[in-house]
């Protein structure tokens, strides 16, 4: 037994040191850390337990028979984040290139098995070359098997994947089935085929970077929700965003103390927001505002601007918060904003997370881009993320809300549980300048003096369809507050709401536009 166990201890001490000691010094040249370094900065310290470490593949040809590595390119298993159970898989591109076998395969869909069953998130950190060539077609039947456990998983326990070097050709489907996705600006890039694909068949030369780095997709795309400059603050970002969390879609994020009094007034918003619906602010101030000590985690910065969508905290309980912002394309709304608020409905509504959304919208961006690539099905990707939402929704006017738009977001008639407005909110069809070009066109041409005529008609129309209280009065808003009593009116609302239940009609699924 002790010459047994000696030789365990060897064996155990030889993988802890990892492969050839030159493999690591190229890692590390082009500024990456190794697999194992990953996993120790993302979980809490010595708490991280490695399954079938020793495993190998069985591949032959090639080659392959004389290189049998233990662990086959993958570190797989389980730890605490901020104290709570995470499971996680790395691929080590020090071996084979990370690239993924028969056996690294099995690896990756054991500790899935193992999350969904444990009920606990899965943090996939991808660092490899595609699919290992040399064994055909079961290294592409090992991605089928991601990809099934993917779906499988989604809206069940939270999923998120940590692009940290290359993630090519299939490889990159896994991330975009997964919650959020984390790059590293200089070392990260996904793309379905690489430049030199694209060069033989389009001849469009563009680098690596340019095809898929971390800013186009993070700014472009809107593949990526985070980009950073290096690896321990990429890191360090998903342990926070997992503290936000619930471990499953049958528990309720964590709670945590806040010396931030839920009844605090936001005096601020009283000069911080304009009253002329033309003029711009930056939404996320107001945010800041509210929210408890300031904090929010944003999704997507850098993608679809002219919507912020923010995880936050309102007395110490997360809130998923969708805002117009002013400061881009005036708040509008459009195809690609849309769809970054209806992803991000979504995920809130499946895993308990309530929504406070913050409304000051002109409209959709009109446009013939827009309407041909489709604005109609989009934005009713978002009606529909809201219309399916059965957690708490509460929904506040700041300002403007004009036509479809208002109604999309989150209004009482799609099943917003309340809904508050500023005393400088505008709800209407639109507009009163393009409301009384419509409505008084006849009369305004035949007048002698058209813009005088015009300006006493536009004032006619906000004083009778667009004054404060006309939504209110009519039951469409259950209160017009102050700015200054909107973070105690939230938080009280939100505590009313806490133990809300609503259910769905019974059916397999619904079939939302895509």
């Amino acid at each position: 037994m002790r010459r047994s166990t000696d030789e365990l201890q060897r064996l155990k001490e030889e993988l802890s040191r990892g492969p050839d000691p030159e493999a690591t010094r190229r890692q590390h040249a082009k500024g990456k850390l190794t697999a194992p370094e990953r996993m120790e900065l993302l979980f809490d310290e010595g708490t991280f337990t490695e399954i079938e470490p020793l495993r190998r593949h069985r591949a032959s040809g090639f080659g392959l028979e004389a290189r049998k590595p233990h662990g086959d390119g993958v570190v797989t298993g389980w730890g605490l984040v901020h104290g709570r159970t995470v499971f996680a898989y790395a691929h080590d591109f020090r071996v084979f290139g990370g690239a993924l076998g028969e056996a690294h395969a099995e690896k990756i869909h054991k500790v899935m098995d193992l999350a969904e069953a444990a009920g606990a998130p899965v943090v996939g950190l991808s660092d490899g070359a595609g699919a290992r060539i040399q064994e055909g077609v079961t290294a592409l039947a090992g991605y089928g098997g991601i990809f099934r456990r993917n779906t499988r998983a989604s809206g069940v326990i939270p999923q998120i994947s940590v692009i940290l070097g290359p993630c090519a050709g299939g490889a990159a489907y896994s991330p975009a089935l997964t919650d959020f996705v984390f790059m590293v600006r200089g070392t990260s890039q996904m793309f379905i085929t690489g430049p030199d694909v694209v060069q033989a068949v389009t001849g469009e030369q563009i680098s690596h970077d340019g095809l898929g780095g971390a800013d186009v997709h993070a700014g472009v795309s809107g593949v990526s929700g985070f980009v950073y400059d290096d690896e321990a603050e990429c890191l360090a970002d998903v342990r926070h965003l997992l503290s936000l969390l619930p471990q499953n879609n049958r528990e309720l994020p964590p709670v945590v103390r806040t010396d931030d009094p839920p009844d605090r007034p936001t005096d601020a918003l009283t000069s911080l927001v304009p009253a002329g619906p033309q003029q711009a602010y930056d939404m996320r101030a107001v945010i800041e505002e509210i929210v408890d000590d300031g904090d929010y985690f944003e999704v997507h910065e850098g993608w679809a601007q002219n919507v912020v969508c923010a995880l936050a905290r309102l007395d110490g309980h997360v809130v998923g918060i969708v805002a117009n912002q002013p400061t881009a394309l005036a708040g509008v709304l459009d195809i690609h904003g849309s769809e970054k608020a209806a992803r991000f409905v979504q995920f809130c509504d499946a895993f308990n997370i309530p929504l406070v959304t913050l409304v000051d919208v002109p409209g959709f961006l009109p446009g013939v881009d827009q309407e041909h690539n489709g604005i109609i099905r989009h934005g009713a990707k978002l009606l529909y993320a809201y219309c399916n939402a059965t957690v708490p929704r509460i929904s506040l006017v700041l300002r403007k809300a004009y036509g479809g738009a208002y109604i999309v977001m989150d209004s009482r008639s799609i099943g917003a549980d309340l809904s508050f407005a500023w005393p400088t909110n505008e709800i209407a069809v639109m507009g009163a300048e393009g409301a009384a070009n419509v409505v008084f066109r006849r009369e305004i041409a035949a007048s002698p003096d058209p813009d005088a005529t015009r300006a006493r008609l536009i004032k006619e129309y906000k004083s009778e369809l667009m004054h404060p209280y006309y939504a209110a009065e009519r039951g469409l808003v259950d209160d017009v507050i102050a700015p200054a009593d909107t973070r105690r009116t939230l938080t009280r609302a939100l505590a009313m709401l806490r133990q809300k239940h609503a259910a769905l009609p019974e059916r397999k699924h619904g079939n939302p536009p895509m």
